[in-house]
């Protein structure tokens, strides 16, 4: 008789080892990993007798399309995120940070559909009834018709989600309380969590509910288990904000019904979360025009423009090696950039600390926003202030080279909408409109930017000479 074969899986990001260990070699956690039975619970196929298979119906490529049908939650923002509203029989996972506003958005949404006639139930296996009646009573959903249930055990949640009329939507509060009978360890762990998601995405595609839940992060800002939740569920939405600002970022990670790359934006107030219809102009809010280091740089975030300042630092060191900090930004790419400004546009930072911030706590991840980051470098460095009303966007190569981005007529009507008269862009962009009343200073290379800095450094020496 063949040995039961035992592995070992980490609690903290789901890695699977053949032997235990104090250290995981995934993610560097001390004392996570335990022993887990691959033949018990769902998915164990060695502990089955083997069963005949049947036959399935195979059939074309070509055929007609049904675009699937959604549960619009009439929230502007959440709706965007999610590519035009939950989509019936799909999972969704939201995770966050604690206490960043995931259950205040979901009892905001399940109100808002419920006042429309939808059947919604929310189980909470954090809180009791009573503390999220609290929290209904505070957001000014107590009078609607959302069902409630403070419940672990996913038999008795899938056996009270089945009685009745089906429901348009249930919202799971949190995925790492729940425990199952079908899986032997303690309720959080990476068994459990993959046990009972796996019997809610069932439920959800059998029935056509829209299935939303909940998930704890670790340290790093991953969602706990995600290798074993995220491949599961058909969409992964992330809650970000700083607690040092009131608002918020629903950011899209995963989608297998819309875009991976949307954004919504909600302001944290006493009563909830508001809508942030316009963006820019709150990242834009506190904005000093006359400090040099700071540059507006026109981004986008899916279909929707975004503007927001990147503020820059660079002052002498009294140390043996220049510290570099990030804020916002990927600090592989600050390297880069003050590499190619040495090498190509001798400007020295050898001897200068950087720190570099994106204003607001807001976070950039495509590569446009190179030259904005370039231009606030190299104008701390000069200590110049650069002009209140342009904006800037375009990639960086490592020749030195300004390449052109994608969308460029959205972030110049996005910075025309806000009152900005100029733009510095890569030359040979396309939709670009002739005869728009901005300014356009098309570059080629990143001496061309040092160069347009230093020349209006000049102009602004003959000026007070003239004076």
């Amino acid at each position: 008789m063949a040995k039961a074969r035992v592995q070992f899986i980490c609690q903290a990001c789901g890695a699977v080892h053949n032997r235990w260990a104090g250290k995981c070699e995934g993610c560097g956690e001390w004392n996570t990993i335990i022993e887990d039975d691959p033949t018990g619970g769902i998915g164990g196929g060695p502990g089955r007798a083997p069963t005949k298979g049947r036959p399935v119906a195979l059939t074309s490529l070509s055929g007609e399309i049904e675009e699937a049908p959604r549960v619009m939650t009439g929230i502007s923002e959440l709706d965007r995120a999610t590519g035009g509203g939950f989509v019936r029989g799909s999972a969704v996972l939201i995770g966050g940070d604690p206490g960043i506003g995931k259950s205040t958005l979901l009892m905001q949404a399940a109100a808002a559909l419920s006042r429309k006639g939808h059947r919604i139930i929310y189980v909470s296996g954090e809180e009791a009834v009573a503390q999220v009646r609290l929290r209904a009573q505070r957001l000014g959903a107590a009078d609607t018709d959302v069902a409630l249930a403070a419940e672990t055990h996913v038999e008795d949640i899938l056996a009270t989600l089945a009685e009745g009329k089906r429901p348009d939507l249930v919202i799971i509060d949190s995925i790492q309380t729940l425990w199952s009978d079908m899986a032997e360890s303690a309720p959080g762990t990476v068994t459990q969590v993959r046990a009972g998601v796996h019997a809610l995405i069932r439920f959800a595609k059998q029935t056509g509910t829209a299935m939303v839940m909940v998930g704890h992060v670790t340290k790093d800002g991953q969602i706990a288990g995600p290798r074993v939740v995220e491949h599961m569920v058909d969409a992964v939405l992330y809650f970000e904000g700083d607690r040092g600002h009131h608002y918020r970022i629903l950011r899209t990670v995963k989608n297998r019904f819309g875009p991976t790359d949307e954004i919504g934006v909600f302001e944290m107030s006493g009563d909830g979360l508001r809508e942030v219809t316009n963006p820019s102009a709150l990242f834009l809010s506190e904005r000093n025009d006359k400090s040099p280091g700071a540059a507006v740089f026109a981004g986008m975030e899916g279909t929707r423009p975004v503007l927001v300042e990147v503020q820059a630092l660079v002052a002498p060191t009294s140390l043996g090696t220049p510290r570099r900090a990030v804020v916002g930004w990927d600090s592989a790419r600050l390297s880069m950039i003050l590499a190619v400004l040495e090498a190509h546009c001798g400007v020295r930072f050898g001897q200068h600390d950087v720190y570099l911030n994106i204003a607001g706590g807001y976070r950039i991840a495509e590569p446009a926003a190179d030259l904005a980051v370039a231009s606030a470098l190299v104008s701390s460095l000069a200590g110049l202030a650069l002009p209140a009303d342009c904006v800037y966007f375009g990639e960086i190569s490592l020749s030195g080279a300004v390449r052109p981005v994608s969308q460029t007529g959205q972030r110049l009507k996005e910075a025309e909408k806000l009152g900005f008269k100029a733009a510095v862009l890569p030359q040979a962009s396309a939709d670009v409109q002739k005869g728009a009343p901005t300014r356009l200073q098309e570059i080629n290379s990143l001496i061309d930017l040092v160069a347009l800095i230093a020349g209006s450094k000049n102009r602004l020496r003959s000026d007070e000479e003239e004076r």
